[in-house]
């Protein structure tokens, strides 16, 4: 069986606990094989909001990077298939990458990502994922947002991302703060083709 891949971010917006608890759900699942870049930001909030090390975040993933770390496979288009720039809009066809994910994605990921400036790897990848046709999911974690965070949001958009801010979803009842996070673990994994059940369906 052929593992797809699957590249995620976790960089420096309160939250850190989406992205972790992402790399829980795939750890335990034979099918996906991930690549981890934490941020130099993250690793502060890791320290914070969560009772990880960031050893032990970085433990959960099959492949991890330094952020700094341009030359890693991940920020190569051959990782992606190579098959070079597709029109906006239409997927690469190598079976075996999903996309990536950043999750959670701080305003100055953001920002780096819709404004093509890949100064470090997480948005260098992620650059590199919308060039060759391929799923980012943003899952930006702020609020209020001013008119400057929504043009960001535009532009990340116009150039393919998907914006994923994690609304909790309140029809299914959620018991627990474990509860809203696995949902919206549970919605980015289906967004990116990987069936869970992680969340409740509306059934109407």
């Amino acid at each position: 069986m052929q593992r797809r891949q699957l590249i995620i971010g976790i960089s420096g917006a309160s939250g850190a606990v989406y992205g972790i608890r992402l790399l829980e759900v795939l750890a335990a699942r034979p099918d996906v094989e991930t690549h981890l870049v934490v941020s130099q930001a993250a690793r502060q909030i890791i320290a914070h909001e969560t009772e990880h090390t960031v050893a032990q975040v970085e433990a959960l993933a099959d492949h991890t990077y330094a952020p700094d770390n341009l030359a890693a496979t991940i920020a190569s288009g051959s990782f992606f298939g190579g098959y070079g720039n597709p029109p906006h809009g239409v997927r690469s066809q190598s079976p075996a990458v999903i996309g990536m994910v950043v999750a959670p994605c701080s305003i100055k990921t953001l920002s780096a990502i819709a404004n093509s400036y890949a100064a470090d790897l997480m948005s260098r990848a992620a650059d590199v994922a919308l060039k060759e046709g391929h799923p980012l999911v943003l899952v930006v974690r702020e609020t209020p947002l001013h008119l400057g965070h929504l043009r960001l949001m535009v532009n990340a958009a116009e150039i393919g991302a998907v914006i994923f801010p994690p609304v909790p979803a309140l029809y299914g009842h959620p018991q627990s703060v474990s509860e809203l996070v696995d949902a919206t673990v549970g919605r980015v994994l289906a967004r990116v083709g990987v069936e869970n059940d992680l969340y409740s369906r509306w059934q109407g």
